[in-house]
């Protein structure tokens, strides 16, 4: 029963602490952009139900901790509207209501009767802080631990390999890769997995001559890190790794940093949406997409590898939270990007309103809100649904129950 327990909690606190972390930022992004424009708030909730522990400021705000930790909001004052984009006659409603109760002069501490631009940046400092929070991770990361150095010098190619086929010859030095500037081996690896079966352009230093060469990736299966496989691209070059104690690493300053952590932010961004332009295209499965479980899964087995080797329990702790800051660097970014895409329900939805109020001078109107929010909403459902169905059979639950009811 002990080992049960245990077993749930490596699951549970990783996948909680991940989650909450990146929601609690996100929110906060909305919550102070609103504060500077000084909006009215009600509350700022980290999880939804019943509060475990809430308290008010002194602004009147209250504070709140609900029981079920799976996300967050902030609600400004007044915001009854699911879109929070009111027509003209809830306006209106909403206007009588507040100069009733608060006199004329509070109807403008109101979000929904901020100047648009202010409304505007507030829906987008949501996305911005989790940008934000990723690269304050990566920078930190950068300053304190610092950057292997690990030269893409090929030390020995696979025969019969893409690479042999194409000229690589041990001791080449790849400088370039599919038109991006090759710094490290792991650029390399970056660039190859996502491109099984597709040629790429290699430029590598042999001597003190640049030249030329093409390999196409052959499509591999390796571990996704839970127990299952996934597709990867490989051309078959090594580089020679030495131990990670002699590992030459390279430290940052704050303002290198900055640039490295924004830098990477960009690289998880632009190599995210590089697989999904693949996805659209049909060149590579839709299979690898995950949701909710997914995460948990990957948290589990972050929090996990990070505490291997450690000694003691405050090292193992230390180990997985270091990990664990990693994965939320890298969720950040692409939920961050995800929230900007203009859907009904997401901040990029309210945008996508916003910008029609500043060209046409008047808010959108309810019918045409009200169906946007539905296509959303089910847009939302049906990607969470399949991602959903992608983790349940990446864990194996769908070929058991099949071995059960065969």
């Amino acid at each position: 029963m002990l080992a049960a327990a245990f077993t749930a909690l490596t699951w549970i606190l990783p996948f909680l602490f991940v989650l909450t972390l990146i929601v609690t930022v996100h929110e906060l992004g909305h919550f102070m952009a609103a504060k500077a424009c000084g909006v009215a708030i009600d509350r700022f909730s980290i999880g939804f139900g019943r509060a475990i522990v809430h308290w008010r400021d002194r602004t009147g705000v209250e504070w709140r901790i609900g029981w079920l930790p799976l996300g967050g909001y902030v609600k400004f004052s007044g915001d009854d509207n699911a879109a929070s984009v009111p027509d003209t006659d809830d306006l209106d409603a909403l206007r009588r209501d507040i100069m009733a109760r608060e006199g004329p002069a509070a109807v403008r501490r109101y979000y929904q009767f901020k100047p648009v631009w202010q409304r505007a940046i507030i829906a987008a400092a949501g996305p911005a802080a989790n940008f934000v929070l990723s690269t304050l991770i990566f920078a930190t990361f950068l300053m304190v631990v610092g950057e292997p150095i690990l030269p893409a010098r090929v030390h020995s190619v696979v025969p019969g390999a893409p690479a042999a086929t194409a000229g690589f010859r041990p001791g080449d030095l790849i400088v370039r890769a599919a038109g991006r500037s090759i710094h490290t081996f792991n650029d390399v690896v970056q660039v190859v997995t996502l491109r099984a079966g597709m040629p790429i352009q290699f430029t590598v230093q042999r001597g003190s001559a640049l030249m030329e060469l093409t390999a196409t990736p052959r499509p591999v299966s390796v571990s996704d890190g839970m127990g299952g496989k996934m597709p990867a691209g490989q051309i078959g070059v090594e580089v020679e790794r030495p131990p990670f104690s002699k590992l030459t690493m390279r430290r940052y300053d704050p303002v290198s940093a900055l640039a490295g952590g924004a830098a990477q932010s960009w690289n998880v961004l632009d190599t995210n949406l590089y697989y999904m332009g693949r996805m659209l295209r049909g060149q590579v499965s839709a299979d690898q997409l995950g949701g909710t479980i997914g995460i948990a899964q990957i948290s589990h087995a972050v929090a996990k590898s990070g505490a291997e080797g450690a000694h003691g329990v405050v090292e193992q702790m230390l180990g997985s939270v270091i990990n664990l800051l990693g994965l939320v660097a890298a969720l950040s970014v692409m939920i961050g990007f995800v929230n900007l895409l203009p859907i009904p329900v997401l901040d990029g939805g309210h945008l996508l309103f916003y910008a029609y109020e500043a060209v046409a001078r008047r808010p959108v109107g309810a019918a045409v809100q009200a169906a946007g929010l539905r296509v959303g909403l089910a847009l939302v459902v049906g990607l969470l649904l399949f991602t959903t169905a992608n983790d349940l059979r990446r864990s194996g639950l769908f070929h058991f129950l099949g071995g059960l009811f065969s």
